[in-house]
């Protein structure tokens, strides 16, 4: 019974991946892309996860912390990119001069 609900599970987070696909190919602003890109990255977790507890292991529990801090720190970029427009300043502060 656990396994069809698991791969049901599957099922239903490949739905929200392809959904997600679609509002990051065909946003209409870059913050609806960065939330979709987000979003897919979440959701490749909760796959690896369904997929670990499916396979009765826990050697995909150090891709899972992988996944979720690259996802973190590429959200945190793009965000900062859409706020700046560089990734990394370049100069000071105007004191700084």
């Amino acid at each position: 019974m656990i396994s069809v609900l698991l791969q049901l599970a599957l099922i239903i987070l490949a739905l929200a991946m392809l959904a997600c696909l679609y509002r990051l190919i065909l946003g209409p602003t870059r913050s609806d892309r960065i939330a979709a890109l987000d979003t897919i990255g979440i959701n490749l977790l909760a796959v690896i996860a369904v997929l670990s507890i499916l396979q009765k292991t826990e050697d995909y529990i150090e891709i899972v912390l992988v996944i979720g801090i690259l996802t973190f720190i590429g959200t945190t970029a793009l965000a900062r990119y859409i706020e700046r427009e560089a990734v990394i300043d370049q100069g000071g502060d105007e004191l700084d001069r």
